[in-house]
C-alpha cells in the first residue's frame, strides 16, 4: 500500500507530530484530580486493563496519568527466567519482528528494514550488530510500560536521537519507510559477557517521554546527545520506561545467540520470560 492511499499513515505525515505529543503529555502530566481521574478511569475501561497485576490497583491512587500508565506491577507477578544463558523478553507486548540482521538491513514488516547503523546513530557503535540478531517488541497500550534487561550487561553509552514521531502498529511498519531507524529514540548499549548487546526504546506519536535509570527522562534538544556509563545491570532489572508507549529493539551480536523456534512474529511475550538462549 503506498502512503497516498492511507489517510492513516498520510494524516501522520501532516499533522504536527510533536506538538501533539507535547499537548498529550500536558494532560498526562497533570495532577489535577478531575483532569487524571477521568484521564486514567477513561482509558483503564477502553483497554481493558488488569489491575489485579498492578502493585497499586485504586486508580485514583495515582498522581497523575504517567504515575499510571508507568505504574509497577506486584513482586512475584513477572518472574524471571533463571537459566544462565536465557535471554529475556525486555517488556510485555507481542513480537513485531525477530530473526537475523542482513548485513546492515534489519527487516521491518514485508517491503521494509531498516538500518542498524541509522537506527544507532554511531557507525562505530553500530558496527558490532552487523549479520547479528534482533528482536522487535510492542508495547500496546494496555501493556506494563516498564523496560527491562533482556540479558545481564554493563551500560556502557545511551543515545538520545531526536527524529519523527509516526504511530507504531502494523500499518505503519508496512508502510512508513524505516520507521524504527527515524522515529525519536533512546539507544542503550551494553557490554555482556557474550559480546556487545543494544536495547533501544523507540518513541511514538503521543508518547510523552522515555526515561532510562541511567539517563532520567529525555529532554529533548534537537540533537543528538550521547552519554558515557559505567553501569551494571542484571538481567530482568529495570532499564527504562515509556511514558505512553511503543517499542524495544534488542540488538547482539552476530553468532552469540539464538531466538527460541517458538517464536514469530506476533507471538505474545511477558517480561522476563524466555526468548532465547545465548551459545
Amino acid at each position: 500500500m503506498s502512503t497516498s492511499k492511507s489517510p492513516f499513515i498520510l494524516f501522520q505525515h501532516i499533522v504536527p507530530q510533536r506538538g501533539l505529543s507535547r499537548l498529550v503529555g500536558a494532560l498526562a502530566a497533570s495532577e489535577i484530580g478531575f483532569v487524571k481521574n477521568a484521564f486514567i478511569k477513561t482509558f483503564a475501561h477502553h483497554y481493558n486493563i488488569d489491575m489485579s497485576l498492578a502493585a497499586e490497583e485504586n486508580l485514583t491512587a495515582y498522581s497523575s496519568f504517567n504515575d499510571f500508565f508507568t505504574r509497577s506491577l506486584k513482586d512475584g507477578v513477572r518472574a524471571i527466567d533463571s537459566e544462565p544463558n536465557s535471554v529475556v523478553s525486555p517488556a510485555d507486548g507481542a513480537i513485531s519482528q525477530l530473526g537475523k540482521i542482513v548485513g546492515d538491513d534489519v527487516f521491518q514488516a514485508k517491503g521494509q528494514s531498516f538500518s542498524v547503523e541509522k537506527l544507532v546513530g554511531n557507525a562505530a557503535l553500530a558496527a558490532p550488530f552487523k549479520d547479528g540478531e534482533f528482536a522487535t517488541v510492542y508495547l500496546s497500550p494496555r501493556d506494563y510500560h516498564r523496560v527491562h534487561m533482556p540479558f545481564a550487561g554493563r551500560l556502557t553509552d545511551t543515545l538520545y536521537i531526536p527524529g519523527e514521531l509516526f504511530s507504531v502498529n502494523v500499518e505503519t511498519a508496512q508502510n512508513v519507510e524505516g520507521l524504527f531507524a527515524r522515529n525519536e529514540r533512546m539507544v542503550c548499549l551494553f557490554d555482556t559477557s557474550v559480546g556487545r548487546m543494544a536495547v533501544v526504546l523507540v518513541g511514538a506519536m503521543i508518547v510523552a517521554g522515555i526515561e532510562t535509570v541511567a539517563t532520567g527522562k529525555a529532554n529533548p534538544t534537537g540533537k543528538i546527545e550521547h552519554v558515557k556509563h559505567d553501569l551494571q545491570l542484571d538481567k530482568g532489572a529495570e532499564l527504562g520506561r515509556f511514558y505512553l508507549g511503543s517499542t524495544a529493539v534488542v540488538l547482539f551480536e552476530p553468532n552469540k545467540m539464538n531466538w527460541l523456534d517458538s517464536f514469530t512474529a506476533e507471538s505474545a511475550v511477558v517480561m522476563g520470560g524466555k526468548m532465547g538462549v545465548t551459545v
